[in-house]
C-alpha cells in the first residue's frame, strides 16, 4: 500500500511568516533582526542570511537581560519583572543592540516573524532602537 504524505495545517502566523520572508532577507551589511515570542520568553537574533550566520542573539533567559529587566523595573517603579512582560522584551532589545554594536552592526532589517507589531514585539523593537540599532 502506498503511503500518502500528510497535509500539515498551517497556522495564520506561519503563513504570515512565509509571506514576510519572501520579501526580506539579511545581508552582511544589513542583517535581519528576527524575533520569536513564546508563551514564557522572548528571543531575538541578528542573522546574516547570505552567509547563514547568527551575528548576535539575546533572550529573556540570559543573565545580562535579567539584570537589565531588574534595572528597568526599578526605574519604572514596576514590580512586574516577569519574563513575559513588555519590560523584559524591551531589555532584550537593549542587550541585543549592545551585542550587535560590539560586532559593528548598526543597521538591520526588522523581521517580526509573523507576529503582530504590538506588545512585546513593539517593545523589543523600541529597545533595540534605544540601544542604537537603525531599522
Amino acid at each position: 500500500m502506498a503511503t500518502q504524505s500528510k497535509k500539515v495545517a498551517s497556522t495564520s502566523r506561519e503563513r504570515k511568516k512565509l509571506r514576510i520572508r519572501k520579501k526580506l532577507s539579511g545581508t552582511v551589511e544589513r542583517p535581519r533582526l528576527s524575533i520569536f515570542r513564546s508563551s514564557k520568553h522572548t528571543y531575538a537574533q541578528v542573522i546574516a542570511d547570505d552567509s547563514r550566520a547568527t551575528i548576535a542573539s539575546a533572550s529573556t533567559l540570559d543573565k545580562e537581560v535579567q539584570a537589565e529587566v531588574a534595572k528597568l523595573s526599578k526605574e519604572a517603579k514596576d514590580s512586574k519583572a516577569s519574563t513575559k512582560s513588555v519590560l523584559a522584551a524591551r531589555a532584550v532589545g537593549i542587550v541585543l543592540a549592545g551585542r550587535s554594536k560590539e560586532k559593528k552592526v548598526s543597521k538591520v532589517v526588522f523581521d517580526r516573524n509573523g507576529f503582530l507589531y504590538t506588545g512585546r514585539i513593539k517593545a523589543l523593537a523600541d529597545g533595540a532602537r534605544d540601544g542604537g540599532l537603525e531599522f
